[in-house]
């Protein structure tokens, strides 16, 4: 297995032969080196060990060993929930298939060949998974490969070259305000918390279990604030309190009818009780109990098709189409950043977008001729004087 070499600018270019992808196409492991030559094929020759599929490879390891590593090093990173879906998925999809294989002889051509597999046949009673569902598998064998790369265990992310079904957004379903004022309302006859919680939920933007983590001491009657402090994920083991999604925590301000509704509730007497809670405050509502509520009452009431996250895209949406900056958006739902709220809601930007752009042309327009020196004059014969 050769490499190349050869001069672009000020570094040198490096490419060594990989093999030929389920396409057919040759496919190659690049790097660039700034030094002398001497340098270069240094570095070239290092490169074509890692590649090269011999005992000269660094590698000392399998798959499943690497994603067992991996998972253990990530989790202290991750959100509960989110660490527990991928044991799941590790468990349940991975390490069946790869659990034995030398990291060093894992080849994007065999991860296509395996994500087709479970795009056709990989689920339950033999139906195939979604895009979405592969893609989940795919981001993790990439996530702990690349962990792989860093460590020394391989040279390239095999992972990187590998080609999964496209991801297909779901449509988003938005309730007009109107029905979700109905769905709060109702709300009512499931218990006296779960319309607050709705309304929250809708005022805020907050995930659900977030606001499932809320104590009493979150709530600043003063100020008119809910601090979003953490998180309440369901896991094998049960509920674990842990922090948000992003790992950063934010203070939200209220309206005062939310506010009241909120303090209708309560507040305990110890301040560190749940806001929402079966008990008194001793343990949270778990998400799960929250979502088949919330599925229930749309059933109910004929709106099918809303889940309870969809009142969170409703307070993303609403705050974009009256003109709220995304920056204070994204800050609003938690998203780590301003450019996450513009990938899922970059339709509903057009309106202040439109608004920029008559603001631009006003500013022009209302400029007379006559203000500008420099200002063309136009005879009555359309001749330019």
């Amino acid at each position: 297995m050769n490499g190349s070499i050869r001069l672009r600018g000020d570094a040198w270019q490096l490419r060594v032969y990989e093999g030929t992808g389920p396409d057919g196409r040759k496919r190659y492991v690049s790097r660039t080196v700034r030094g002398t030559r001497a340098d270069a094929e240094a570095e070239l020759g290092r490169l074509v060990s890692l590649v090269r599929d011999t005992s000269t490879s660094p590698v000392h390891g399998t798959v499943g060993e690497l994603c067992e590593k991996w998972l253990a090093y990530a989790s202290r990173n991750l959100a509960p929930a989110v660490a527990a879906e991928y044991r799941r998925l590790l468990d349940k999809r991975i390490r069946p298939r790869f659990a034995d294989t030398p990291v060093n002889a894992l080849r994007p051509a065999e991860l296509d060949a395996w994500y087709e597999q479970l795009a056709v046949s990989g689920g339950a009673n033999g139906q195939g998974l979604s895009a979405n569902s592969v893609n989940r598998v795919h981001a993790i064998v990439h996530r702990a490969l690349e962990q792989g790369v860093a460590w020394g265990w391989i040279g390239h992310n095999p992972a990187h070259h590998a080609t999964p079904p496209a991801v297909r957004r779901r449509p988003l379903h938005l309730p007009r305000p109107e029905d979700v004022v109905v769905l709060i309302d109702d709300a009512r006859h499931v218990n006296r918390a779960l319309p607050v919680f709705l309304r929250l939920a809708a005022i805020t933007g907050a995930r659900r279990g977030e606001l499932c983590a809320l104590r009493w001491r979150h709530i600043d009657t003063t100020n008119a604030m809910v601090h979003i402090a953490g998180a309440i994920a369901t896991t094998p083991r049960g509920f674990v309190e842990g922090p948000t999604k992003t790992h950063a925590e934010r203070r939200l301000a209220i309206d005062p009818t939310t506010l009241e509704l909120l303090l209708s509730l309560g507040p305990a007497d110890d301040e560190s009780g749940f806001v929402f809670s079966h008990d008194g405050g001793v343990t949270p509502w778990r998400p799960n109990y929250v979502t088949l509520a919330f599925g229930r009452l749309t059933r109910q009431l004929g709106f099918p098709d809303l889940r309870l996250h969809d009142l969170r895209h409703f307070a993303a949406t609403t705050m974009l189409l009256n003109g709220v900056d995304v920056r204070t958006a994204a800050g609003r739902l938690g998203h780590a950043r301003p450019s996450t709220t513009l990938d899922i809601y970059a339709h509903y930007t057009q309106p202040a977008d439109q608004h920029a752009a008559t603001t631009l042309a006003d500013a022009l327009d209302h400029v007379t001729s006559g203000s500008s020196k420099h200002a063309r004059v136009v005879t009555e014969s359309g001749k330019h004087a």
